[in-house]
């Protein structure tokens, strides 16, 4: 599955609002949405006083929800076509079907500084599901499933940097850092998600 190899700093400016993606770095003064909180570009200074039409707004939320999760278009629209059939509110499933992801749930453990540095890892084969290899980073977990580091990998540089980083664990997430083991105990609820989305404009511009 392809994904976005570009400068993801850049990201957070198109959007307006600090997405996280570089983990630690975004946390320092070192951050460049610190220093140039507007649109990347030659005018990207003038473009931050233009008012967002509904279409824009729509259009900026589902970006921004895309980019924080590192998805393509053609991927997230699957997701969202998924959450469709699920009973319940479609932007509440399509937040829980992302939450839910592999590379999310590595993220959220605090076995990654970002998502995608976990993302990464899945696909080097380093992260097991209940005892097993797997390295599809959209490989959406279930109530039960348990997800560990592999042996060979947890004395790694990177992982011992991201866990040292001592990141809140979300409730539906039971992480034992001592043996690098982290167990669903039930499905990640809207309340779980803390970070500012707007799940209904999301669904606004798909219905289109």
């Amino acid at each position: 599955m392809a994904r976005y190899t570009g400068p993801v700093c850049r990201l957070c400016r198109r959007t307006g609002e600090k997405l996280y993606l570089k983990g630690e770095k975004c946390f320092t003064n070192k951050c460049p949405f610190e220093k140039r909180p507007y649109p990347p570009g030659q005018h990207g200074p003038l473009q931050r006083k233009v008012k967002l039409s509904i279409y824009g707004q729509q259009l900026r939320e589902k970006q921004k929800v895309k980019w924080m999760y590192g998805m393509l278009e053609a991927q997230f629209k699957r997701f969202f076509r998924m959450a469709q059939h699920m009973p319940g509110n479609t932007g509440e499933n399509l937040l829980s079907l992302l939450e839910r992801r592999l590379d999310n749930v590595v993220f959220r453990a605090g076995f990654a500084k970002n998502r995608r540095q976990a993302r990464q890892f899945v696909r080097h084969g380093h992260i097991l599901v209940n005892g097993e290899k797997v390295d599809i980073p959209s490989y959406i977990v279930r109530v039960g499933d348990v997800i560990q580091v592999a042996d060979h990998f947890k004395n790694n540089a990177e992982l011992q940097a991201a866990l040292k980083m001592n990141r809140p664990t979300p409730s539906w997430l039971n992480v034992d850092r001592n043996t690098l083991k982290a167990q669903v105990v039930r499905l990640p609820q809207r309340e779980d998600i803390t970070e500012p989305i707007n799940e209904r404009l999301i669904v606004e511009f798909y219905s289109r």
